[in-house]
């Protein structure tokens, strides 16, 4: 098993469950919509439906701006297949030596951080603690689950992100596992190398993604 493979997807894993994306970025060309509705199993279109729910809600947060909405806060279930997370990983030239994986994540966003992160001209949003839990199947084996909190700092200009940091906390998950986590999570803390990635899936959840579930948040 390949420890720097693992670590690879749990850090990307992170970004997509929080941000309830649908397909990942990873992926060189966009499939037809229709195309991939078909091609999903009964348990991917029910895990679909249900964080299409909470992208309405994190959207209309955003853009729609009710202050007395209450709290966004979703439990956000994504699966992910072998063949997609070898795409996700192949530009760090390690392949997947496993099966699918299974996350769960809590999703808490504050409405007024939502808010003030679209109408202020500067604003630096400090997220709640957030928990992601992901079952990793391994043909022959048991499965491995992997458990690891962040708690995302986001700042805002003129309703952009423009810089980001994870800080990352807790992690259990199997000795080899951990130990390669640690590495790689502190390394972030530190040098901060995934602030890219994050503000680049930040502006287009809010553009792009939104603009996906438009006619419900503006219901």
């Amino acid at each position: 098993m390949s420890a720097r493979s693992l670590v690879a997807t749990t850090l990307t894993t992170a970004l997509i469950v929080v941000f309830a994306s649908e397909v990942s970025r990873a992926q060189v060309a966009k499939p037809d919509p229709s195309k991939v509705i078909e091609e999903l199993t009964p348990e991917e279109r029910l895990e679909r439906e249900q964080r299409r729910a909470c992208k309405v809600n994190i959207c209309s947060a955003f853009h729609v701006r009710k202050p007395d909405g209450g709290d966004v806060a979703c439990n956000v279930l994504k699966t992910w297949r072998k063949e997609q997370l070898s795409k996700m990983i192949e530009r760090a030239k390690v392949s997947w030596p496993w099966g699918n994986v299974k996350c769960v994540a809590d999703i808490r966003l504050e409405r007024t951080h939502l808010i003030k992160a679209m109408t202020e001209d500067k604003y630096e949003a400090q997220f709640a603690r957030h928990q992601v839990v992901c079952e990793v199947a391994r043909e022959g084996e048991d499965k491995a689950e992997i458990k690891f909190e962040f708690s995302p700092k986001v700042a805002f200009e003129k309703g952009k992100a423009v810089k980001a940091s994870l800080n990352w906390g807790k992690i259990e998950a199997p000795t080899l596992v951990k130990g390669a986590m640690w590495t790689a999570t502190a390394t972030d803390n530190t040098f901060n190398v995934l602030q890219g990635t994050i503000v680049e899936d930040i502006n287009d959840f809010i553009g792009p993604k939104c603009d996906e579930v438009k006619d419900e948040w503006t219901k």
